[in-house]
């Protein structure tokens, strides 16, 4: 399995774009990939378990996890992988529900003697990652509660929403749903106000790349029940930070996919 930087699919010959389709990144794919037998025997009987054990403590839960491990043995049992491929469904990393995900890593460094001896994986460098990210409408609003998500949103409206005394924390959105159509997004929504009043409130944006790690809710418009009357409100800047870089965003109806880069962190 390769992740091709000009393509929104995930290997050669899969399904549709942004589609995980019949993929094992754990068989040989293209010449350019060894077979078992030519590959590892480090890499096969004891980094690709560790791998994959490491990754699967990095998340609250995974449906599928598969890793594929290039390099000779000699460079593996330097403690450098010169390649690794993962492809993953169902993922939940720090609340973000991911639909279907496909990285591929180079130049990792790792602690190979220590796991050699049963002690846990862990990286001695960073590195970089690139992969391809496609995020279903249903796995969105899982994501509405993760800080990273709850976090931009309390930020967003708490300015723009008619609470009286800005000052009060936004406790809490009800009954949050989004709907993903293309190039906008619609937020519907109740506040809680901390004196106990409900506002439900419709958001609809537009969302773009800003620069390779920030994204912008753009010409956002904001309609609470109480008046007809629709808000046109400030576009909204959303930083992931200098280790991300996306290339692509693409939004398509009931389905958001990225293609983009992160620099992992030990």
């Amino acid at each position: 399995m390769t992740v091709d930087r000009n393509s929104w699919e995930f290997d050669n010959g899969s399904g549709p774009s942004g589609e995980l389709g019949g993929a094992n990144v754990g068989q040989p794919q293209g010449s350019g990939i060894p077979s078992r037998s030519q590959g590892s025997r480090i890499a096969s009987a004891v980094l690709s378990p560790a791998v994959q054990l490491w990754l699967r403590s990095q998340v609250q839960q995974v449906s599928e996890l598969s890793v594929k491990i290039e390099g000779s043995d000699r460079q593996i049992f330097s403690g450098a992988i010169p390649k690794v491929t993962v492809t993953a469904r169902g993922a939940v990393y720090q609340g973000l529900h991911l639909t279907s995900i496909a990285l591929e890593g180079a130049g990792i460094r790792v602690n190979l003697g220590q796991v050699i001896k049963g002690q846990p994986l862990r990286l001695l460098e960073s590195f970089p990652v690139f992969g391809v990210l496609r995020l279903i409408q249903s796995d969105l609003n899982a994501s509405l509660k993760a800080p990273l998500l709850a976090n931009a949103l309390s930020d967003f409206l708490i300015p723009i929403l008619p609470l009286g005394d800005r000052e009060q924390p936004l406790t809490l959105l009800q009954n949050s749903q989004i709907a993903i159509d293309a190039g906008l997004l619609t937020l519907s929504a109740v506040i809680l106000h901390p004196e106990g009043r409900q506002i439900p409130f419709v958001l609809r944006t537009g969302l773009r790349m800003l620069s390779s790690h920030e994204l912008m809710l753009e010409n956002p418009e904001i309609e609470f029940s109480q008046s007809s009357t629709k808000h046109i409100v400030d576009s909204f800047k959303i930083d992931f930070g200098p280790e991300v870089e996306i290339e692509e965003l693409i939004l398509n109806t009931g389905e958001i996919v990225c293609r983009g880069g992160i620099r992992v962190l030990p």
